[in-house]
């Protein structure tokens, strides 16, 4: 690695907020609160109660996931992949993450005067083959344009449907005391392959983000019959973070072992040059599983039997309390706690 000269951009904000705060979209603490106070109180409804990635809605026999993301990453490409490719493969895993089968998606643009025309065709063609990959339609759409300097170049809006199988239903509140909990790879990728582009990192062995669909994964699981009670996918502020809302969604506690969390050496390495912590740092093709223990050899068989599962590990386990709780089983023996982060660590990540 380059010695550079780095300084967190977002600090950790004390107090409550009369505005806005660049923290309040990363996906910690602020980003709950917002979310609890605002949204919530707003738009109250049995399907938003759920605290999922999507919606699940009855249309008559049948089952449907909705759900919909916005995409603001800056830069928009980076190693591994770009924002176009991102909107599609984010709004499919979140339907994967209510066991749907992805099936249509909308596409929204904001674009900034002054973009480059070859630049947005390459977006869309990003899109169009992430798209193809994971079997989905583009269907719809819109197209808005703002002054120059007022849109930071391009930002994205997705929208995704999918159908639900029948008997299955999967979400926080069905999370046990007891439930193995699974992690489909390595973590902290996405986060560090963006920040390389951003703070001009060389990195030897360079790191690409692991953006990538999680559907397949997920049908794989569901597949064979295996009673898969949560999924969810650590975008924003990674895997603790994601932790932390199934655990306070869920009134349980959990328990993670440091030394069963895959981090590869180019990822460690990046974050304690920075003084980041992996399991804080965003990734974009992980999934943690709750499944009952009893059930948990047979579900990473096969999670490792499907493309890009491969290093499918268990890292942890919930309890009873305390709830709300996240511990980290440190390699030395002693626990920590894994608490939402106040500020964020790398803003703009998706």
């Amino acid at each position: 690695m380059s010695t550079i000269d780095f300084a967190l951009t977002c600090p950790a904000p004390a107090g409550r907020h009369t505005t806005v705060q660049l923290a309040h979209g990363g996906g910690g603490r602020l980003t709950r609160e917002l979310v609890e106070s605002v949204f919530v109180p707003a738009f109250d409804s049995r399907a938003l109660r759920e605290r999922h990635d999507s919606a699940v809605l009855p249309l008559g026999e049948a089952w449907l996931a909705f759900t919909t993301d916005s995409y603001v990453i800056h830069p928009r490409f980076f190693p591994g992949g770009d924002i176009g490719k991102l909107a599609v493969f984010g709004t499919v895993n979140d339907l994967a993450m209510a066991g749907a089968r992805p099936l249509y998606l909308s596409a929204g643009f904001i674009l900034e005067e002054g973009l480059p025309l070859g630049e947005l065709q390459r977006i869309a063609a990003s899109m169009r083959a992430a798209a193809d990959a994971c079997g989905v339609e583009l269907v719809t759409g819109d197209t808005k344009v703002v002054d120059r300097g007022k849109g930071d170049g391009l930002f994205v809006n997705t929208a995704g449907v999918g159908v639900v199988p029948r008997n299955v239903a999967i979400g926080p509140r069905h999370i046990r005391p007891g439930d193995a909990i699974l992690l489909s790879g390595d973590v902290g990728r996405h986060g560090i392959a963006v920040l390389s582009v951003r703070k001009g990192l060389e990195l030897e062995s360079g790191v690409e983000s692991d953006c990538a669909p999680l559907a397949a994964q997920v049908a794989g699981l569901l597949e064979t019959g295996i009673d898969v009670h949560c999924l969810r996918d650590a975008t924003r502020g990674g895997l603790a973070t994601a932790l932390n809302e199934l655990a306070l969604d869920a009134a349980v506690g959990i328990e993670v072992e440091e030394r069963a969390i895959p981090v590869c050496d180019e990822v460690r390495g990046a974050c304690e040059l920075l003084g980041l912590d992996p399991l804080y740092v965003a990734c974009e093709g992980r999934m943690v599983v709750f499944v009952p223990a009893a059930e948990a050899c047979r579900a990473l068989d096969a999670l490792r039997a499907c493309h890009g599962g491969e290093a499918a590990v268990q890292i942890g386990e919930a309890r009873t309390g305390p709830a709300g709780m996240v511990t980290l089983k440190t390699t030395l023996g002693a626990h920590r706690l894994l608490d939402l982060l106040s500020g964020e660590q790398l803003p703009r990540i998706c």
